[in-house]
């Protein structure tokens, strides 16, 4: 007889003093009833381990208020919903007609977890998970008033998500796009609704707008660099399939209300959203895409203005800035928190994913390119080996940044397969990236306190799993 059956204990009480209880008793309680106290209400859809633990790490530091305010995982607290919950609840986001059921399916079971507030904006690749994004704000015990920098910040998740939760944020990029598209999202918040519905009466005009300032078609200067002067601008017919017609070049401007700087800007990207897709699918024209994204972009600012009505005042500030996260422009000590996602570099080269909107910016690619974490070096080897290099000192100015006892959350997938093909190695035998970044954020004098693992879905060829790594500044290290 095993040594496990042996061990005897009586009705009621596990070998240990743990009490058990009977199997109706057992079935009839949840997980949440045993985790959370009665008064606090879950969001639907929270299936992962992961949630859970970030949900009871909530439960834990915030107050009540606090949770009501800018908790990420409950729906209510008592009788009060809390406003994550009415930031999501009522239609998710909105989806074209011709979209596919996938898609809607996708939104519809993610309605608590991203494509809410202005994050469903521009559905930038890799991009960080929005609750989760609130969640680790809050554990990281940053408030309102204070500030976290994203070093690598892509689509400025982590800034919309600190400006509704009233914390201040800065964020950085080495691309050009990345910054402006951080910047629509943020300021879409607040912009006023009056020229953007004015706008969707006017989408073909203002497409024509756009399309004739594309390079790719004999635009003379990209809108981003414009000075505002539109008289001379010229537009084209669209034929089926969205191929622009040069021969039926007219004067166009943009109607009146919409020249202004941040209403532009968020028409450009609705413009550069509808020329990604266009460009990947021909099911429907290049106008047809534009206006189907304008009308969801709009209705998506309407919604969380609804929200926000009255509390305008209480929004975080948001600095998005074109820059280097090896060599931070930034005073030691001056931030409250960092939250980032290293580049995905391995499985992901964002230079060639967003080619077209920085070619329609007039960035130039190569230049980009060869200056981009992640892409520096001829061969595999040479870019596994500087981007460590340079991840070195990301980590190294995270903490000259950070004011010390505070906390820096890295969030990365773990991509062994990648590293070990770049390196002939199998795939057991590197050292991942989330390994190496636990080792070295150590050298530079950050403690690791906490690593939680959560899995990816729509990466699964590439990356399945990812680690949310959580340092905290040495003080005096």
């Amino acid at each position: 007889m095993s040594a496990i059956a042996q061990v005897k204990a009586p009705v009621g009480q596990a070998p240990g003093g743990r009490e058990t209880t009977s199997p109706v008793q057992a079935l009839g309680e949840t997980v949440a009833q045993r985790l959370f106290p009665g008064h606090l209400e879950l969001v639907p859809g929270l299936n992962e381990v992961y949630e859970l633990e970030l949900a009871l790490c909530e439960s834990r530091i915030l107050t009540d208020s606090e949770i009501v305010r800018h908790g990420a995982y409950f729906a209510s607290v008592g009788e009060t919903p809390t406003n994550h919950y009415l930031m999501c609840r009522g239609e998710p986001l909105r989806v074209a007609d011709h979209s596919s059921s996938r898609l809607r399916s996708f939104f519809q079971e993610n309605q608590f977890k991203t494509g809410y507030g202005t994050h469903g904006l521009f559905p930038y690749r890799g991009k960080f998970h929005p609750q989760m994004t609130k969640a680790l704000l809050n554990i990281m015990g940053l408030k309102p008033g204070e500030t976290v920098l994203d070093p690598m910040m892509g689509s400025g998740t982590v800034l919309i998500e600190a400006r509704l939760m009233g914390i201040h944020s800065t964020g950085v990029d080495a691309s050009p796009f990345c910054v402006f598209m951080a910047k629509v999202k943020s300021e879409a918040i607040t912009l006023s609704l009056a020229p953007l519905r004015a706008a969707l009466e006017a989408s073909e005009q203002v497409f024509q707008f756009f399309s004739s300032r594309s390079p790719d078609d004999g635009g003379s200067k990209s809108p981003a660099t414009a000075t505002g002067n539109v008289s001379d601008l010229r537009k084209w017919s669209d034929e089926p399939g969205g191929r622009p017609r040069k021969e039926h070049w007219t004067v166009v401007d943009l109607p009146d209300g919409l020249e202004a700087g941040p209403v532009r800007d968020f028409l450009l990207l609705a413009y550069l959203d509808s020329a990604g897709y266009a460009e990947r699918s021909q099911r429907k024209s290049h106008l047809v895409q534009f206006k189907s994204i304008l009308e969801r972009y709009v209705f998506s600012v309407e919604k969380i203005q609804r929200v926000l009505s009255g509390v305008e005042g209480d929004l975080g500030t948001t600095t998005p800035t074109l820059g280097d996260a090896r060599k931070l422009r930034m005073h030691d000590e001056c931030v409250d928190g960092i939250l980032f996602s290293p580049p995905y570099s391995f499985a992901l080269d964002y230079v060639s994913n967003d080619a077209l909107h920085l070619r329609y910016l007039g960035i130039d690619v190569d230049e980009l390119r060869s200056n981009m974490v992640g892409l520096i070096g001829q061969t595999p080897r040479e870019r596994v080996e500087n981007y460590r290099r340079d991840m070195e000192s990301v980590l190294g100015e995270c903490n000259r940044v950070l004011r010390a006892g505070r906390l820096c959350t890295i969030v990365v997938g773990t991509n062994n397969n990648q590293i070990g093909k770049a390196l002939d190695l199998p795939p057991e035998k590197v050292q991942g990236t989330d390994e190496f970044l636990t080792e070295a954020g150590q050298r530079q004098g950050l403690k690791l306190v906490r690593t939680f693992t959560r899995q990816i879905t729509g990466m699964a060829n590439t990356m399945r799993t990812e680690s949310i790594l959580v340092f905290q500044k040495i003080p005096d290290a």
